[in-house]
């Protein structure tokens, strides 16, 4: 073999494919710059039983309301930081949920009717917004359903946090 047919072989066989590569991965990222953390407007969180979401959170005008343990409806006025915004703006990148389909809804009929939890999570820019609506007894894809489980639980623990420290 030539050292041209090596520097060849060399070529084809490493180079290009990082290349393509390169090309392949920063295409996904320019594909997805409109969810910019500096383009985000808001982030809307609801939940509930069944076809109930009672328990919502607004960023945009900081309304924020659940029920309680024992029952009570708690309605109370609080902001996030641009911190836990920008927290949770990451969070949602890191598991992907740009590409989580619109509706992941769950078999909640068994031979008997069931009320699963369910939750909207919806994050708004300038330019797009991403709306998902999970049903915990979703049966897809494993791996899709505990990263929505995932970012719930983080923008739970957010909520959580800024309750009590609202309250100190």
């Amino acid at each position: 073999m030539t050292d041209k047919s090596k520097k060849i072989f060399f070529a084809v066989t490493i180079i290009v494919p990082i290349v393509l590569y390169c090309v392949y991965y920063y295409g996904m990222m320019i594909k997805n710059a409109p969810y910019r953390f500096s383009d985000l407007q808001y982030i809307r969180f609801e939940y509930g039983l069944g076809d109930s979401l009672i328990n919502k959170y607004d960023s945009r005008t900081g309304a924020y309301q659940y029920v309680t343990r024992s029952g009570d409806l708690k309605k109370m006025n609080m902001r996030l930081t641009k911190d836990d915004m920008l927290y949770l703006h990451r969070k949602a990148a890191d598991l992907g949920f740009w590409n989580f389909p619109a509706v992941e809804a769950g078999d909640t009929y068994q031979g008997k009717k069931l009320q699963s939890p369910k939750y909207l999570m919806e994050f708004v820019y300038k330019v797009k917004s991403k709306k998902v609506l999970f049903d915990q007894a979703y049966n897809g894809d494993v791996s899709l359903k505990d990263a929505n489980l995932r970012l719930i639980k983080e923008i739970q623990t957010i909520l959580d946090e800024r309750e009590k420290h609202l309250e100190k």
